[in-house]
């Protein structure tokens, strides 16, 4: 069967290839691209997979999208085992029974988050893709970070020919352990930025960038943000994986529930994809913190902008969730006009409203959870104390879910998103002695940084990805000093430019 072909939430571009998908990233038309059908999978085929290796359970998954015409299946198979192979546990995401339910344990890949899993597979893509002819062989990688996809997608995009990775992350707003995982990486292919500002304006800047065509065309600009579908797709394996996992264990449960910490909304889609595949799910549940827009638009149907709160789950301090129009375009009836009319509607106002049968559709898709500080602190002690297991922040809004949901079982699966060492500050409240972190963290206070601070202004970013991409400066300071000069009209990037300078 020939490979899945991806068209526009927003109906601009439509029957595209996966290799085109995956390289252009966001659509033309400021849309996301979603698959024109859903491959299913049968029960027969799913009780085949049970003795499985991930790696072989990931590409029997991304084969149902992939075909030979797009990625020949032993090259399909190599990408995938190599980025498996980046993982310190044999299982790459190891299903633990705690408290009572499973926690799957997405954070043994190099930097410790769930991330890792997609982008790892995405980083090995786009290198597969550039050498077989895409781009000319080159692609210039604009991300934006709340906290851990910056430096995953800088682990999986490092040293790798042809490409040019630059990541947006608000400054003083992730944690000191997240920065210094980007800020420390030595190799000259990656950039890391501090803006003055939030998520929700480094991800602006990023959307912006796709939708300035001169500026996306001359540097070839690609997509490691979960609006790029390969990472939506990647992450669907370990529902699969935890799903067979648990019947194992109990075998008379016939659908399984998970509890998503929940940000951006790709994490939870992908299990969303995979139910509708056939994948027996019971309940989604969309665990959100004080940055609840998405446990409001469950709960009473309103998507509303509101301004982000900083709290201990940083990672989720989101008020507009990316991947939540893949969503809505489903809940629209695949209705490109209708999601479009909406979008337009949302970004001229701030607000998005439904009800009476869409909105029971989509409570009939998702649960959802909302847990402040308090709660989630109250989770890791408890949990700390009970149990002797330390969740991180974001981790512990999905477990705190479940309890107000009733839905503690061994058929039910929370997502632990992160290790709990990459957010000493939060946990420490809570948890004396604090476990010593991994080596592989706690060697980053001792490593050298190197960093650029912007101003949240969307030409100044541009033209320093311009100059990281064509002029592939060996020192920090001259990107600096060529950059005030060329920028010398936006004051403030010139003064920000300057500091970094006389830091170094």
């Amino acid at each position: 069967m020939p490979s899945v072909t991806y068209s526009s939430t927003r109906g601009g571009q439509t029957n595209l290839a996966f290799r085109d998908v995956v390289m252009q990233g966001l659509a033309h038309d400021r849309g996301l691209f979603v698959p024109d059908r859903l491959p299913t999978v049968s029960t027969t085929e799913l009780e085949s997979w049970r003795s499985l290796s991930y790696a072989e359970l990931a590409v029997n998954v991304i084969a149902k999208f992939v075909g030979d015409d797009q990625v020949p299946l032993p090259n399909l198979r190599d990408i995938v085992t190599r980025s498996c192979a980046a993982f310190r546990d044999a299982q790459v995401t190891p299903l633990v029974h705690v408290g009572g339910h499973y926690v799957l344990e997405l954070f043994h890949g190099p930097t410790f988050a769930f991330k890792d899993v997609a982008l790892q597979m995405l980083g090995n893509f786009f290198e597969y893709f550039l050498s077989t002819g895409s781009n000319g062989g080159r692609l210039a990688v604009l991300g934006a970070t709340s906290g851990d996809t910056g430096s995953a997608a800088i682990a999986g995009l490092r040293g790798k020919k042809g490409i040019t990775c630059v990541i947006l992350f608000p400054n003083g707003r992730v944690s000191a352990i997240q920065e210094r995982q980007m800020t420390t990486v030595p190799d000259e292919n990656v950039h890391c930025v501090a803006i003055d500002g939030t998520f929700d304006d480094c991800q602006d800047i990023v959307k912006a960038s796709f939708n300035t065509p001169a500026f996306r065309d001359k540097v070839h600009l690609g997509a490691v943000n979960s609006i790029n579908w390969c990472r939506v797709l990647a992450q669907t394996t370990y529902y699969y994986w935890s799903y067979l996992r648990v019947t194992d264990a109990h075998k008379d449960i016939p659908e399984v529930h998970f509890s998503v910490p929940t940000g951006n909304f790709g994490d939870v889609l992908a299990g969303y994809y995979a139910k509708q595949m056939g994948l027996p799910v019971g309940k989604l549940i969309v665990a959100t913190n004080e940055n609840d827009i998405l446990h409001r638009f469950f709960t009473a149907g309103e998507y509303h902008r509101e301004s982000i709160a900083e709290t201990i789950s940083p990672s989720m301090d989101i008020c507009v969730s990316s991947n939540f129009e893949r969503y809505l375009f489903h809940l629209a009836g695949n209705d490109a006009s209708m999601l479009s009319a909406w979008m337009q509607a949302f970004e001229k106002t701030g607000q998005l409203t439904i009800q009476g049968d869409l909105l029971r559709q989509a409570q009939a898709d998702f649960d959802s959870c909302r847990g402040d500080t308090s709660q989630t602190l109250a989770t890791i002690e408890t949990y700390h104390q009970k149990h002797q297991y330390v969740l991180c922040p974001h981790s512990a809004v999905g477990v705190y879910a479940i309890h107000q949901l009733s839905l503690v079982s061994s058929a039910t699966v929370c997502l632990a998103t992160a290790h709990e060492a990459k957010f000493p500050a939060a946990v420490a409240q809570v948890v004396e002695p604090m476990p010593p972190p991994p080596t592989e963290l706690a060697v980053l206070r001792d490593l050298p940084t190197r960093r650029v601070e912007l101003p949240n202004d969307l030409a100044t970013v541009q033209a320093f990805v311009e100059e990281c991409v064509f002029s592939r400066p060996r020192k920090w300071q001259a990107v600096a000093k060529h950059l005030a000069a060329v920028t010398v009209a936006v004051g403030v990037a010139a003064v920000a430019l300057q500091a970094m300078t006389r830091r170094r």
